[in-house]
């Protein structure tokens, strides 16, 4: 009897669901938080929720710059995840990171996932493949900034929130009004040194970098002290001394100010539309990025920001098959138009955008459509492709620095970008030597 239980209990376990379909875990790091921390985790409730097969584990690791660092240091602990969120900065880092990667292109052709790498936006897709097209890691979140106006705030200040804002000149005669009208904050600004210098110099097409922005070769120098970037900060400098801009700080804190209601205008990426939707108790609206009429060939088209997934090495092939569908599913349109809408982050694929469009939603919702106008509007010059700069964390805290100068009143804006230059250029020439 004995024998013959546990032969069944032995023939039960054999045929056991669980133990036939045990599913094969994909790890991935992301950036994260709040409403966005939200939506990712229902894309990966929703693939999870798909398919048997594979579960994928989302994990926040802090901001842009703590998950690379968390990235870098789990490979070299041998604990690193299947998937790693990098901001757009640490593109040029993870193309040199030898052994640690494997190419987006590899990864869907071997797994058999559907891709279409012809799919993808252009401007989008560009900036994370190499020269011969081959797509390194997988646009996600991809963002440009944009104009956000607080209307009310324009009219408790007697301002026309109408009002046209499409240059820089005219920006600063409306930063007068509003001062005049009593605001205490006309204009605040996210991510300084991407807003302000390096999508100030794709928009007015200027070199922010020689070598196309790197795109060309390691050995480039910066070039963000030219004639058309200084005198952008100068005027910008003159704003701060007088009130009308209101410095907060290197990163999204002036999202904060916005959103509370306290400034009129904010510079700030696209994908600030699901926190403003989300806390705003004001009516705001979306413009495209101004540009200061008579300088360079502005407007040209911005370039972008966030983030892209990149694969990483030293896992099963079972594994990968994994990410593939798992990328696939993140590509689809359904996805990624519904990520578009719900957070302001462009739609990685012309199909998405089209469906967004073709559902009514830039109709519903005026002005969502604004930054993939900004970034499609004009083909791509060697100017406004992107920056593909090595050591640009570093680079970008030493501009923050130098910024921060400017703003204070202790510097020009002449002496600071000089001394960005001379800085950067200092490890663009470390990170050259360390990779030839």
């Amino acid at each position: 009897m004995q024998k013959s239980f546990l032969g069944a209990l032995a023939v039960t376990t054999m045929l056991s669901p669980i133990a036939a379909m045990a599913q094969t875990e994909v790890q991935f790091w992301h950036a994260f938080t709040g409403r966005l921390g939200e939506l990712v985790a229902a894309q990966v409730e929703e693939f999870n929720a798909s398919q048997n097969d594979y579960v994928v584990v989302q994990s926040h690791k802090g901001n842009y710059s703590e998950t690379l660092n968390s990235g870098i240091a789990a490979f070299r602990a041998g604990e690193q995840p299947h998937i790693l969120m990098v901001f757009e900065v640490g593109t040029a880092t993870m193309m040199s990171a030898k052994g640690a990667t494997k190419p987006v292109f590899e990864v869907m052709a071997e797994s058999g996932a559907t891709f279409d790498p012809n799919a993808y936006i252009g401007s989008v897709k560009g900036y994370y493949t190499t020269t011969d097209g081959e797509m390194l890691s997988l646009p996600f979140n991809s963002s440009t900034p944009v104009l956000w106006v607080n209307r009310d705030a324009f009219e408790a200040a007697g301002v026309d929130p109408d009002t046209d804002l499409s240059t820089w000149q005219k920006v600063g005669e409306t930063l007068d009004a509003l001062k005049a009208g009593g605001s205490q904050c006309p204009l605040v600004t996210a991510w300084q040194s991407w807003i302000h210098l390096e999508n100030f110099s794709a928009y007015h097409d200027v070199p922010f970098a020689s070598q196309d922005n790197g795109f060309a070769g390691l050995d480039t120098e910066l070039m963000l002290n030219g004639e058309a970037q200084v005198a952008h900060l100068t005027a910008m400098g003159e704003w701060a001394k007088d009130g009308k801009f209101i410095y907060t700080g290197r990163r999204n804190e002036g999202g904060a100010n916005f959103r509370s209601g306290e400034c009129a205008l904010f510079t700030e990426s696209s994908a600030g539309y699901a926190g403003i939707k989300a806390e705003a108790e004001f009516d705001f609206d979306v413009r495209p990025l101004p540009y200061w009429e008579g300088v360079g060939n502005g407007p040209q088209n911005t370039i972008i920001g966030g983030a892209s997934l990149w694969v990483m090495e030293g896992h099963e092939d079972a594994e990968y098959a994994g990410v593939g569908e798992f990328l696939s599913f993140l590509s689809s349109s359904d996805v990624q138009a519904q990520w578009h809408q719900d957070t302001g982050y462009l739609p990685i694929t012309t199909e998405a955008g089209e469906a967004t469009r073709a559902a009514g939603f830039y109709d519903s919702n005026p002005g969502t459509d604004v930054a993939v106008i900004q970034m499609t509007a004009n083909d791509p010059t060697a100017n406004s492709k992107g920056l593909r700069l090595g050591s640009f964390d570093q680079i970008r805290g030493i501009i923050d620095e130098e910024l921060e100068a400017v703003w204070a009143g202790d510097k020009t804006a002449q002496e600071a970008m000089d001394s960005a230059k001379e800085r950067g250029d200092a490890l663009l020439r470390r990170f050259e030597s360390a990779n030839n």
